[in-house]
């Protein structure tokens, strides 16, 4: 039963030992009601999973638990005399108005998130896999009913429409190749393209831990009974020689950003058993998303192109990636320049990206627009740029190419309409 409404989680860190009096809830972790439970033996695997709201406080409240555990249950634990189980009253009254209060002092508490601890990772032998999954969030082994169904998922407290979740899903290679196998994965996502439920926003190929990894972000659109929710997912695929590893965040497109270094953390401490030499802990990997952000920041991505051409794998997006890291990047003029670019151009880039992908006239627009400068800017791959000052030169006469091409012409097709 419920009470008609549910509320939002409120996990703390006081410990789920004997007396504690804590919320029931299903796997959703803002799913509790009117249901509670009452521990009778120390259960700390529950700790930061259910919200704790109060505990017993009387010698004879706790000997009425013991009576409760001892009565004889059937099928899913449910007392075989009901009788013996029920709530004859309840009232509220006063802390003042107990005379046999015992003296418990402070319940006692986990090591909250806010102090420098170090996470015990979970781990699964079975499945060869480790990783430190944030700190509350509820994580289960599904049953593998199917291949596409995830190994480990990881629950957190929603903070908009949905719950944010990390998977694990693993494969068998069964003599397939890395391109054999994202084919496959794309053909099944065809459909839901074509219909529009799903638009992928971005792909590339980086590394993660050493390891290539083959990075797909995609926005999908779920009918709900108020409506329709925007759910963006992005998913990781490190191939091996025996198993390709899918690492998935999912979250409502709102709070995606939210939890993107919960789910970077997560990415970065994953560890294959039989290839690691230690698993890593909250301390260890601390640098690595630092570094990870860093790239991030170096590297970003080409938001405007990506959506105008429909993947980072498209030829004209894959030229400005090849500009920016093979020439620009190797100079300290031409580094100085996208770094001060990038500041400009992520200013307003996402914005026009997300116009792009609601509005397929606008795209084409942008699409007209750019042409012509990702048609001058190849002319750089045809040319040698081993020095600072041929940089500046070819950069300059690009510039000027472009102020042509963009005003001077226009403006000279203006002056001659007018005459």
């Amino acid at each position: 039963g419920n009470a008609g409404y549910t509320l939002q989680a409120e996990f703390n860190t006081i410990k789920h030992d004997r007396g504690i009096v804590s919320m029931a809830r299903s796997t959703d972790p803002n799913s509790a009601s009117s249901q509670f439970f009452l521990v009778h033996k120390d259960s700390n695997f529950l700790d930061e999973q259910y919200t704790v709201f109060g505990r017993i406080v009387t010698q004879e409240s706790y000997d009425t638990l013991d009576v409760i555990a001892s009565l004889e249950t059937g099928a899913r634990d449910t007392p075989a005399d009901i009788e013996q189980a029920k709530i004859l009253q309840a009232e509220v009254v006063q802390r003042s108005e107990i005379s046999n209060l015992l003296e418990l002092g402070e319940p006692e508490r986990v090591l909250s998130s806010t102090t420098e601890s170090i996470l015990e990772p979970y781990t699964n032998e079975e499945l060869g896999i480790s990783f430190i999954a944030p700190q509350g969030w509820l994580i289960q082994e599904p049953e593998k009913t199917n291949p596409g169904i995830p190994d480990v998922i990881a629950i957190g407290p929603a903070s908009g429409t949905t719950n944010p979740i990390i998977s694990i899903t693993i494969d068998d290679v069964n003599n397939r190749s890395v391109e054999d196998y994202l084919f496959t994965k794309k053909a099944a996502l065809q459909q839901s393209i074509e219909t529009e439920q799903l638009t992928i926003i971005s792909e590339k190929v980086t590394t993660v831990n050493g390891k290539e990894a083959h990075v797909l972000e995609v926005l999908t659109k779920f009918p709900t009974e108020s409506g329709t929710i925007n759910v963006k997912f992005l998913e990781i695929l490190i191939p091996t020689s025996e198993k390709f590893y899918t690492l998935t965040y999912a979250n409502d497109e709102n709070n995606y950003e939210n939890e993107l270094e919960n789910f970077n953390a997560a990415l970065n401490s994953f560890v294959i058993l039989s290839e690691a030499n230690e698993i890593p802990t909250e301390e260890t990997i601390t640098d690595q998303v630092s570094d990870e952000e860093t790239d991030i920041e170096e590297g970003g991505g080409c938001l405007i192109a990506t959506a105008t051409f429909g993947s980072e794998l498209a030829p004209q997006v894959q030229q400005l990636r090849e500009l920016r890291d093979n020439t620009l990047l190797q100079t300290e003029l031409g580094s100085t320049f996208m770094s001060g670019f990038n500041q400009l151009y992520y200013s307003f880039s996402p914005t026009i990206a997300d116009w792009e992908r609601e509005n397929p006239a606008f795209k084409e627009t942008v699409k007209l627009a750019i042409t012509p400068l990702l048609t001058s800017l190849s002319l750089l791959n045809h040319v040698n740029m081993d020095s600072e000052a041929e940089v500046l030169g070819y950069g300059i006469g690009i510039i000027l190419m472009n102020i042509g091409m963009y005003f001077v012409i226009p403006a000279m097709i203006v002056y001659r309409l007018r005459k």
